[in-house]
């Protein structure tokens, strides 16, 4: 993966070029995606793993352009997320349901966001839960209450971010002078006699991966992760975990004891014996980093 070649990005004035030049790499149909996951994962074709890093190039640009306010060049944000889809491709299993840009969100987002705490020196104010909690969540209340494009805070707002986070108003001012950076506008031209402005280049004519992502995007998460679960059960487990816990309506103590020829409280056994499995093997699988580790994280 380290013979993997990108284009280059390395200052703000060649950002124009770097969006204009990704944007020739075109998205992957499920199909091919597969097959150049396949190819990577059991071949190490470094081609099929050029081709999966360079479709989703345009999907880092944007997850970079979401934190263009925390006072940091673009250029090193996206330079991080690349560095995260690297880390993705080499890891993704497309055996496992997921399309590669599910699973490399939370990859990208979190090369980012470890380089803006490395960046910030954040050891000089403090790593705490609070701080954490502040530099994660001051943008999106800022965003409520219609601030986002404001520079120094007022007082009283200063006191409604502080207790709303938990956290002293000192530190709010003190994280909002530090995100008050260079925040380069989506909507700000590319070039001063262009119309052209940065977000356009971060558009497909197609549907966007993004929007393709969004679609139902948690559901179908969940709804996989379930399923796999499942594979932990026998199949007397399996159905009387299903028809507890996601029939609806749900089956009865008494229709599953006599279908199984068991006593009601030895269903209930079951079932509470199956849901441990089922909720151990999640807790087991959202650990998995080289699986799963999908975001969301909070959402932003």
């Amino acid at each position: 993966m380290s013979n993997v070649t990108l284009p280059s990005i390395s200052s703000q004035g060649s950002l124009t070029k770097y969006l204009i030049e990704i944007k020739k790499f075109p998205m992957l149909k499920l199909e091919e995606e597969y097959t150049l996951a396949k190819s990577w994962k059991e071949k190490k074709d470094i081609n099929s793993a050029h081709k999966l890093v360079t479709s989703h190039l345009r999907l880092v640009a944007k997850i970079a352009m979401q934190y263009r306010g925390y006072g940091l060049p673009i250029p090193d944000l996206i330079s991080e997320g690349n560095i995260g889809l690297m880390q993705a491709v080499k890891r993704f299993d497309p055996d496992k349901g997921f399309r590669l840009a599910t699973y490399a969100m939370w990859w990208i987002k979190a090369a980012i966001q470890e380089y803006i705490l490395h960046s910030w020196s954040l050891v000089k104010i403090g790593t705490t839960a609070a701080q954490k909690k502040l530099f994660f969540n001051l943008r999106k209340i800022k965003n409520e209450l219609k601030l986002i494009n404001e520079g120094n805070l007022k007082p009283d707002e200063v006191k409604e971010i502080s207790q709303r986070l938990d956290v002293e108003e000192r530190e709010v001012v003190d994280m909002n002078n530090r995100m008050a950076g260079h925040d380069h506008s989506l909507n700000a031209p590319l070039k001063k006699d262009s119309n052209l402005e940065w977000q356009d280049w971060l558009v497909d004519s197609g549907t966007s991966q993004e929007e393709l992502l969004e679609e139902n995007q948690e559901y179908k998460f969940r709804k996989t992760i379930l399923m796999n679960s499942l594979t932990v059960l026998n199949e007397r487990e399996k159905y009387i975990f299903k028809s507890r816990r996601l029939k609806d309506p749900q089956s009865t103590l008494d229709d599953l004891s006599k279908h199984f020829k068991i006593s009601r409280e030895r269903v209930r056994q079951i079932e509470v014996k199956a849901f441990e499995k089922v909720q151990n093997y999640i807790k087991h699988l959202m650990k998995d980093k080289s699986q799963i580790k999908f975001l969301e994280s909070k959402k932003d």
